[in-house]
């Protein structure tokens, strides 16, 4: 046999054991490498991560490791982790695998109805990296709250319910920055002269907004009941509302999982900041957070001569209005005779 044959049948064999190898690795980087039963799942990378770390996060999904370890390490990412919440589908091979652990998937963080930025911060801190407590420490930062108008008791006011597009990992302090530019956006040019119409600022609308809100879950009674509010604040009469009471019952005991139906007599007297019976004007803070029907109801209040009302009996989840003592009063009678017939002792 002479060399140009040895040569030949060499290189076919080269060829063919490269061939078998590409196709080798062509298998490892293209075959399905997931183990899961779901359609997809969403893994979530935290902050500071390493690649170590990815792994003990991927082993319940990835079906060889090795596999995936191989690609990682060819592609760049095991030294090039990037935190984040990564969608993983069923069947993605270890080339999509990686591909996707470098495509951060924003959340749709929703919440609406807090009734204190603690809640809030609860809420948020379910929803992404950062947790209760960071969240809540940057809300109440007090440079941030003196640099913004804001302060403690008021701070609620800040946000906007809404449902917001946000990475996972974000931070508190870059939430907390991106909900300061969401509430410069929703108090606009219009918005602030609609409030400056109602001789309110914007934070001030939102405090009222916020007991309108708790009033009434009825979106078409609020305009006219924020516009009995704006009656009494015109007038200089104390705002007399049930559930800046409640809210000032609740922060008294620092107990806000207590449920209070009733309002006494006693309460009404309570000494107490957030106490509307007592003090005239508006309370130091929001008693919720309102919704956007509540603020848009204060905005653009119903126009009326109505001073009192309170709950009716006749169309449930409503309210009575009046424009004379007299006339409350006997809605007031109505009212009372039927919860003392309901048992609802608070």
């Amino acid at each position: 046999m002479n060399i140009k044959k040895i040569i030949t049948i060499v290189s076919v064999i080269l060829i063919s054991l490269l061939m078998i190898y590409g196709l080798v690795i062509l298998r490892q980087i293209f075959s399905s490498n997931t183990k899961f039963s779901e359609n997809e799942v969403y893994v979530y990378i935290p902050t500071d991560s390493k690649y170590d770390d990815v792994k003990k996060i991927m082993a319940p999904y990835v079906e060889n490791m090795e596999r995936f370890d191989m690609v990682a390490s060819k592609r760049g990412y095991s030294d090039n982790v990037i935190p984040g919440r990564f969608l993983v589908t069923k069947g993605m091979n270890s080339y999509e695998l990686v591909k996707t652990l470098r495509l951060n998937s924003a959340v749709k963080l929703a919440f609406n109805n807090q009734e204190r930025v603690e809640n809030l911060a609860g809420r948020v801190g379910s929803q992404i990296e950062a947790d209760s407590v960071a969240l809540l420490n940057s809300f109440k930062d007090s440079i941030f709250l003196k640099e913004n108008g804001f302060n403690e008791e008021n701070v609620l006011a800040l946000f906007i319910p809404n449902t917001y597009e946000i990475y996972w990992n974000t931070t508190a302090e870059k939430f907390r920055d991106k909900m300061i530019k969401e509430y410069r956006n929703f108090w606009n040019k219009e918005r602030v002269a609609k409030a400056q119409k109602q001789g309110l600022t914007p934070i001030e609308a939102t405090i009222l907004a916020s007991i309108v809100h708790k009033e009434s879950v009825k979106k078409d009674e609020r305009p006219r009941i924020a516009g009995v509010y704006l009656n009494r604040l015109r007038a200089g009469m104390p705002l007399q509302a049930d559930p800046t009471v409640i809210f000032a019952m609740k922060k008294k005991s620092n107990d806000f999982n207590q449920v209070i139906k009733r309002v006494f007599y006693n309460d009404l007297t309570m000494a107490h900041p957030y106490n509307t019976y007592m003090n005239v004007g508006l309370p130091p803070g929001p008693i919720a957070m309102p919704d956007i029907t509540a603020l848009e109801a204060v905005l653009d209040p119903e126009k009326n001569n109505f001073i009192y009302f309170c709950a009716s009996v006749e169309r449930f989840g409503y309210h009575e209005f009046a424009a004379t003592l007299e006339e409350h009063n006997k809605n007031a009678k109505k009212y009372s005779d039927w919860i003392n017939s309901q048992g609802v002792k608070r």
